[in-house]
């Protein structure tokens, strides 16, 4: 399993770092003004349908699901299913995207409401024109997705989101070079987005298509119930794209808030990423064959080793952005256009934002024990709930402290989510903890916040020492800092016995079960 996990956080770690590149190329285009804001409600809608259905959502509903099928009827009954399941979820997406091409100027107002009435609001809505043909491509990416990891085949799904990221770098390299305005290359950017999405439908087509055939569109009975837990699945799993979403939505009436909000989001998501896509991809297949061969054994180990490795790698990245919000934010974003106030605004949102990532996690680490027991209305009604939360503190918060108060909103909304499946999984089938995981879980919190507290002293002291460093500088300033956190941490956990790196290194070199090799 940590092998696994440790594919899947490897190419969404590369597809993280490219993204920092790619965000801090839009802030010098674009900056943190009326176009930046256009742009970025616009790529809201692509990044809501990218978590709907990719980075684990459509996984959680597929993987189980298809499992099941193979077991009852064998590998031809499991790739008819699979044909109906990519012929349908395809036409579903180009006929959505038809219509919200439509009535894309309604979709904006609601998404962005503090548009209305401005010109930011056409310059969003033509930017969102420009990026729906990613939305069709994205149904068929994330099947095959979801059937490659269903057969334990990792590496493909997890490094294939490059892609993405390196057509919208180089587009923004070429823009760069011919100068052009904040408006014009938003509409060019904007236009890369579903060429990105082609290339990568094109890569994953070469291998999973033969895993989904014949292709077919299928309204039947099987269909229906497939869906009918798949999209409760799907919306339950973005939960926190759709916080987000909220906190724009009460964020559009302020000027560079929704920016900042976007840009100290992208920040959270290079953990979460990291490790909340990950569990959700390698924990349900490993809960969905424990549940079926009814290995106690094996269910106690998958939910004790993904709650450890969620708390030891989400804390020490909480407290590790706090500390270094301020550094972070300067010297990946400050600038072109993105000046000395975006990054001050910028950086009080991520201290905030960061606070609810360690709930952002454990809803990523909870619901895949749902999903296995193809429950998928539990982490729904979660996520729901949640939004509501932070829709509610978003508005009283968001008037008392700006974007600060709205990203504040978020952190509550994710945690009142992840206390929800914690109260709810307790109470209908129990959390299956291990006695090695409750003796580590109080260390590795102990570890963590040792690391946080000498980070944050060492921060405080090289800033001082340093003043406001600029480019090489700064960035070498950033990464020793990084090491050293990672060092401390390290070492923190070795002398408090909850891992070393010769145990470690010996996980990641365990040969994988049978039914995972591929």
């Amino acid at each position: 399993m940590i092998r696994s996990f440790l594919t899947v956080s490897t190419g969404t770690l590369t597809s993280r770092l490219l993204g920092f590149l790619r965000d801090a190329m839009i802030a010098a285009l674009l900056g943190a003004g009326p176009a930046a804001d256009a742009f970025l409600v616009a790529f809201q809608l692509v990044n809501v349908v990218r978590r709907l259905l990719s980075e684990g959502a459509l996984n959680a509903a597929l993987v189980p699901a298809w499992l099941g099928v193979r077991e009852a009827g064998g590998p031809k009954a499991a790739a008819a299913f699979a044909g109906r399941v990519l012929g349908t979820v395809s036409a579903a997406l180009v006929a959505a995207s038809v219509l919200i091409g439509l009535i894309m100027p309604l979709v904006i107002t609601v998404l962005a409401p503090g548009f209305a009435g401005r010109a930011t609001l056409q310059l969003a809505v033509n930017d969102a024109r420009l990026m729906l043909p990613y939305l069709a491509f994205a149904g068929p990416v994330t099947v095959m997705m979801a059937l490659l990891n269903a057969q334990g085949r990792f590496a493909l799904t997890a490094f294939s989101p490059l892609l993405f990221n390196l057509v919208l770098i180089g587009a923004m390299i070429a823009l760069l070079g011919w100068r052009v305005d904040g408006g014009d290359a938003a509409l060019a950017i904007a236009g890369a987005v579903g060429i990105a999405g082609l290339l990568q439908l094109l890569m994953l087509a070469m291998r999973g298509a033969a895993a989904a055939t014949p292709l077919r569109i299928s309204f039947d009975g099987e269909m229906r119930g497939f869906f009918g837990k798949a999209i409760p699945g799907m919306v339950a799993s973005a939960g926190p794209q759709w916080l987000i979403v909220a906190g724009a939505i009460i964020a559009s009436s302020s000027p560079s808030a929704v920016s900042w909000l976007y840009f100290a989001n992208r920040l959270i998501e290079l953990p979460l990423g990291i490790v909340g896509v990950a569990m959700g991809t390698v924990l349900v297949p490993e809960l969905t064959r424990a549940l079926r061969g009814n290995d106690r054994t094996a269910m106690m180990h998958a939910e004790s080793r993904g709650l450890e490795l969620a708390v030891g790698l989400a804390l020490p990245a909480t407290l590790g952005l706090i500390a270094l919000s301020q550094l972070v934010v300067r010297t990946l974003f400050e600038h072109g256009l993105f000046t000395a106030a975006d990054t001050e605004g910028t950086a009080g949102a991520l201290v905030w934002l960061a606070l609810g990532l360690p709930a952002h996690v454990l809803v990523k680490a909870l619901s895949p024990a749902f999903f296995a027991r193809q429950d998928t209305v539990t982490p729904l009604w979660a996520t729901l709930k949640g939004t509501a939360v932070a829709i509610a503190a978003g508005f009283v918060l968001g008037r008392l402290f700006g974007a600060g108060g709205i990203a504040a909103a978020i952190a509550c909304g994710a945690w009142s989510s992840a206390l929800s499946l914690i109260r709810r999984g307790a109470a209908t089938f129990g959390f299956s903890i291990g006695p090695e995981a409750r003796r580590r879980l109080p260390r590795i919190v102990l570890a963590a916040f040792a690391m946080g507290g000498l980070l944050w002293l060492a921060a405080h002291f090289a800033t001082q020492v340093s003043g406001n460093v600029q480019g090489a500088a700064a960035t070498l300033v950033l990464l020793l800092l990084i090491a050293g956190g990672m060092i401390v941490y390290g070492l923190a956990l070795a002398v408090l016995g909850v891992t070393g790196w010769q145990q470690t290194l010996n996980a990641i070199r365990a040969a994988p079960p049978d039914d995972l090799r591929a």
